[in-house]
C-alpha cells in the first residue's frame, strides 16, 4: 500500500535522525569528559589503611572504647553464665572481622586486599595469628574468672597492668617503632593508672573479699596470656610475607573461636568459680543472652581489627599500649551508666580522677612516641 510505506519511510527517517543525534550527544559529552578529566580509567577503591597519624590514632582511641565496652553486653543479661555468654561472643568476634576484611580490606585488583593476601601470606604467619587467637582466649577467659575470685580491685590491676607491659616490651622487640623512651613512659603511666583503677574498686567495695593464691597465680597467668597474642600478631604483619591487618584480624578471632572448643569446654565441665555447666543449658539460654553475646563480639572484634589497621600505620607497640586504655572507658561506664560510684567516698573518687590523669597522659606520651620517632 503506498500510504503505509510512506509512513514507513517516515517513521524510519525520524528514528535514523534521532540516534544519529544521540550518537553525537554521547560523544559529545565523552569528549568532554576526556578534555576535563583525562581518558576514562575504571576506578579502583583501594583497601582502607590510614595516611596520617592523626586517623590512626583516632583509631587506636575507638578500639579502646570498643574494648572497653563489649563487657556492658554481658551485663545486661541476667542469671545466664559468662561460659555460654562467651560462644556467642567468640562468634561475634569472627563475623565482625570477616565483614570488615570483605568490605574494608578489599579491592578490585589489590594485591593486599583480603583474598589475595591469603594467598600471598607464608602459612607460618597465619598459624601464628590463629596461635595468638587461641592464646588471647585463654587469657580473655581467665581474667573474667580472676574478676569473680579476686575482684576487680586486684585482677585488674595484676592482669591488665602485666599484660600491657608483656605485650608493648614482646612486640616493641619484634618492631622497634616509635621512639623507645616516650613510649616506656606511656607505658609506665597506663600501668599506675591500672593500679588506681583496682584502688578506686577496692575503695568502693571493701577489702572484705578474701584473696586467695590461686585467685592471685589466675591473674598472673592470664595477665602474661593477655599480653603474649600481640607478639604473635607482630610477627606475622612483620616476617615473610606478612599479613595484612584484615587478615590478621579474621584469623586472630577465628583462631579464638575454634579454641572455644578446647578452653570453654573445658570451663564449661571444670570452672575455676562455680558448678559445672552443661552443653545443653546453650540452647535452652534466653534470646536475649545470645543476641547480646554476638553485639558483644562485634564490639570487640571491631575495636580489634581498628587497632590492627592502625598499627600498620604506628606500629604494634604503640597501639596495643593505646587500645589498653581500656579499663579508663570501662571505668566511664561505671560511673556514668551503671553508676557503680553513686555514693562512693572521697578516697574513692580521688583514686578515679587520678585514674582517669594518669591514662590521658598515657596516651599522650604513646601518641609522642610515634611523632617522635
Amino acid at each position: 500500500m503506498p500510504g503505509q510505506a510512506r509512513q514507513r519511510d517516515i517513521a524510519w527517517a525520524f528514528a535514523k535522525n534521532d540516534f544519529q543525534k544521540r550518537i553525537y550527544s554521547e560523544r559529545t559529552i565523552a569528549l568532554a569528559l576526556n578534555l576535563f578529566f583525562g581518558p576514562y580509567k575504571e576506578r579502583k577503591v583501594p583497601m582502607f589503611v590510614p595516611h596520617s597519624f592523626a586517623l590512626a590514632l583516632l583509631m587506636m582511641i575507638t578500639s579502646a572504647v570498643c574494648w572497653g565496652s563489649w563487657a556492658n553486653t554481658y551485663k545486661g543479661v541476667k542469671n545466664y553464665r559468662f561460659e555460654l555468654f562467651y560462644w556467642d561472643y567468640a562468634l561475634g568476634i569472627f563475623l565482625i572481622s570477616l565483614v570488615l576484611a570483605f568490605t574494608m580490606g578489599s579491592s578490585a585488583g589489590d594485591p593486599s586486599s583480603f583474598l589475595n593476601n591469603v594467598r600471598a601470606a607464608d602459612s607460618s604467619n597465619i598459624v601464628s595469628t590463629l596461635v595468638g587467637g587461641a592464646i588471647f582466649n585463654l587469657a580473655n577467659l581467665l581474667l573474667v574468672a580472676g574478676i569473680d575470685m579476686a575482684g576487680l580491685a586486684i585482677a585488674f590491676p595484676v592482669s591488665i597492668g602485666i599484660a600491657l607491659v608483656v605485650g608493648v616490651v614482646l612486640s616493641y622487640i619484634l618492631q622497634p617503632k616509635g621512639n623507645a623512651g616516650a613510649l616506656a613512659a606511656g607505658v609506665v603511666c597506663a600501668v599506675i593508672a591500672v593500679v588506681l583503677d583496682g584502688k578506686a574498686y577496692g575503695s568502693l567495695l571493701g577489702t572484705n573479699q578474701s584473696v586467695t593464691k590461686k585467685s592471685i597465680i589466675t591473674c598472673i597467668v592470664s595477665g602474661v596470656l593477655m599480653g603474649l597474642w600481640a607478639p604473635f600478631v607482630t610477627r606475622a604483619m612483620t616476617q615473610g610475607n606478612t599479613l595484612g591487618p584484615y587478615n590478621v584480624g579474621v584469623f586472630l578471632t577465628l583462631g579464638a573461636l575454634l579454641s572455644c572448643f578446647i578452653w570453654n569446654i573445658y570451663f564449661m565441665k571444670k570452672p575455676l568459680v562455680g558448678e559445672p555447666v552443661q552443653f545443653g543449658d546453650f540452647f535452652r539460654g534466653p534470646s536475649a543472652g545470645h543476641l547480646l553475646g554476638i553485639l558483644g563480639g562485634c564490639i570487640w572484634g571491631l575495636g580489634t581489627v581498628f587497632n590492627l589497621v592502625a598499627a600498620r600505620f604506628s606500629g604494634v607497640a604503640i597501639s596495643y599500649a593505646i587500645g589498653q586504655s581500656a579499663p579508663m572507658v570501662a571505668a566511664l561506664w561505671g560511673v556514668l551508666a551503671w553508676k557503680e560510684f553513686r555514693g562512693a567516698n572521697r578516697q574513692a573518687k580521688t583514686y578515679l580522677g587520678l585514674m582517669f590523669l594518669f591514662y590521658v597522659l598515657a596516651i599522650l606520651l604513646v601518641a609522642r612516641a610515634n611523632t617522635a620517632s
